[in-house]
C-alpha cells in the first residue's frame, strides 16, 4: 500500500501542472492567430496589436519572481489556486471586451494570473519529484507547454473562423476552471520551503517598476522618451540588485547566481533562446495571413508544425538530461533554432509554404532539445529552499525575453510602418520588418550557444 500512496501525489501534481502548463501557451499562441480579426473588429493598428501580446508577457514577467517568492513563503498550492481562478476571470473579461484598450487592460490581468501559475506549478513538481526522476517529470511538463503551443494555432484558427475571436477566450476560461477543480479535488498537501520568512515588498516594487519602465521604453525607441525610460529601467535594475544583496529575506536571492555557473549560464542561455524566437510566431502569423492570404485556420495549420515537434521531442530530451549533461543537448538545440532563423532571413512573398514548414520543423526540433535539459539544469543547480525562486526566475527570464523580443518587433514596426492598420500598400514594409528582425535574432542566437556551452556540468 505504501508504494501507490507515495506515487499518487506525484501523479496528481503532474496532471495539474501539465494542464496549467498547457493552458497559458495555448492562450498565447491562439490569440496570436486571432490578431488580424481582432484588429479588424476593434480597429487596432499594428502597434496596438503588438501590445495585445506584449501586455500579457510584460505583466507576467514583472510579477513572476515576486509571486514565486510569495509561494515559497505562504504555500505554492495556495498561490497556484488563486492564479488559476484569476485566469478564468480575466479570460471571461477578455471574451466580452468592447474595445482595443479594454482588451489590452484585461490582457494585463491575465498576465498577472499567468505569473501566479507558471513558476508555481513548476516549483510544485520540483518539490515532489526527486532528482533522479525530475528530468522526466519536467520533460512531460515541457511537452504540455508545447502541446498548448501546438493546439493554440490550430484550435485558435478553427475557433476564430467558426465562432469568432471571442470564443478563444471562452475556451481559455473553461480550461482555467478545469485546473481550479483539479487542484481543489485532487491536489492534497502544501509546499512552502521558506515558510515564516518575510516578503520583500520594497524589492518587489523596485523590480516591477524597473522592468515595466525598461520594457515600455524599449517599445518607444528611438524617441527621446524611449531612451530616457530605458536608461531609468537599467538604473532601476541596478538599484534592485543592490537592495537584494542587503535585505535578510530577498525576493530574488542574488547568492544563487554567485559561484553557480550552471545556474547563471543556464538562465542566460534561456534568456537568449526565448529572445530570439518569441517574436517569430507573431511575425509569421502576420506574414501568413497578410502576405500569403491564408485564413486563420490555414495559418494555424502551418504554424502548428513547430510546437508539434517540440511536444514530441521534449519528454525524450528530458529523460536524456537525467543521464547526460544538459549543456550538450541544450547547446545543439539552440544552435538548430539559430540555423532556422538564418533561413527565415530569406523569406519573401513568393516563398513556398513548404519551405516555411521545413524551417519550423527544424526550429521545433532545436527548441525541444533545448528546453527540458535547460530547465533540469536550472532547478538541479540550487538548494530545495530555492525551488520556487529558481523556477520563477527561469519563468521570469522566459517572459522578460519574450517581451524584449516583442519590443524589438514593435520598435521595427514604429520605424518602418508607424501607427497604421496593415493594408496591401504596407506589405513590403511588413516584409522588411520581418527580415530585419530575423537577422537580429539569428545574430543573437550565436551568443546563446556560447552561454549554453559555458555553463559547466551538473554532475
Amino acid at each position: 500500500m505504501a508504494g501507490p500512496q507515495r506515487a499518487n501525489p506525484r501523479t496528481t501534481a503532474q496532471l495539474v501542472a501539465s494542464v496549467s502548463a498547457f493552458q497559458t501557451p495555448f492562450m498565447f499562441s491562439a490569440v496570436n492567430v486571432a490578431l488580424p480579426p481582432i484588429g479588424k473588429d476593434l480597429g487596432m493598428d499594428a502597434v496596438m496589436l503588438g501590445w495585445v501580446t506584449t501586455a500579457y508577457l510584460l505583466s507576467t514577467a514583472v510579477l513572476m519572481v515576486p509571486f514565486g517568492r510569495m509561494a515559497d513563503i505562504h504555500g505554492r498550492k495556495k498561490v497556484f489556486l488563486i492564479g488559476a481562478s484569476l485566469f478564468a476571470l480575466a479570460s471571461f473579461l477578455l471574451a466580452v471586451a468592447g474595445s482595443g484598450t479594454m482588451l489590452i487592460y484585461f490582457r494585463v490581468l491575465q498576465g498577472v494570473a499567468s505569473a501566479m501559475i507558471s513558476g508555481t506549478g513548476l516549483a510544485i513538481l520540483t518539490s515532489i519529484f526527486p532528482p533522479g526522476e525530475r528530468g522526466k517529470a519536467l520533460g512531460i511538463n515541457t511537452a504540455s507547454v508545447y502541446v498548448g503551443l501546438t493546439a493554440g494555432p490550430l484550435l485558435g484558427g478553427v475557433l476564430t473562423r467558426s465562432f469568432g475571436w471571442r470564443s478563444v477566450f471562452f475556451v481559455a476560461m473553461l480550461l482555467a476552471l478545469v485546473v481550479v477543480v483539479l487542484v481543489l479535488l485532487k491536489l492534497k498537501g502544501e509546499w512552502a520551503g521558506a515558510k515564516g520568512q518575510e516578503f520583500d515588498l520594497t524589492g518587489a516594487v523596485v523590480y516591477g517598476l524597473a522592468l515595466v519602465t525598461l520594457m515600455y521604453g524599449s517599445s518607444n525607441l528611438p524617441s527621446v522618451v524611449g531612451f530616457g525610460l530605458v536608461l531609468a529601467g537599467i538604473v532601476g535594475i541596478v538599484v534592485f540588485v543592490w537592495w537584494e544583496t542587503r535585505v535578510s529575506s530577498p525576493i530574488l536571492d542574488i547568492r544563487i547566481f554567485k559561484g553557480n555557473p550552471v545556474f547563471l549560464f543556464s538562465i542566460l542561455a534561456a534568456l537568449i533562446n526565448y529572445l530570439t524566437t518569441s517574436g517569430v510566431g507573431f511575425l509569421l502569423t502576420l506574414y501568413l495571413q497578410y502576405i500569403k492570404g491564408l485564413d486563420p485556420r490555414a495559418a494555424g495549420l502551418v504554424l502548428v508544425s513547430q510546437p508539434a515537434v517540440m511536444a514530441l521531442v521534449s519528454p525524450f530530451a528530458g529523460r536524456l538530461s537525467d543521464k547526460f549533461e544538459p549543456r550538450v543537448l541544450a547547446s545543439v538545440g539552440i544552435g538548430m533554432t539559430g540555423a532556422g532563423l538564418v533561413m527565415l532571413v530569406f523569406l519573401g512573398a513568393d516563398t513556398p509554404v513548404w519551405f516555411l514548414v521545413g524551417v519550423l520543423l527544424l526550429q521545433g526540433l532545436g527548441f525541444g532539445l533545448f528546453s527540458s535539459p535547460n530547465t533540469n539544469a536550472v532547478v538541479s543547480s540550487v538548494d530545495k529552499n530555492y525551488y520556487g525562486v529558481a523556477s520563477a526566475t527561469l519563468g521570469t527570464v522566459r517572459h522578460t525575453s519574450q517581451v524584449l523580443s516583442m519590443a524589438i518587433v514593435l520598435f521595427l514596426f514604429a520605424l518602418y510602418l508607424g501607427p497604421v492598420e496593415v493594408a496591401p500598400e504596407h506589405f513590403e514594409s511588413l516584409m522588411t520588418v520581418s527580415r530585419v528582425a530575423f537577422a537580429i535574432f539569428a545574430a543573437l542566437s550565436f551568443f546563446g550557444v556560447l552561454a549554453s556551452l559555458k555553463r559547466g556540468k551538473i554532475r
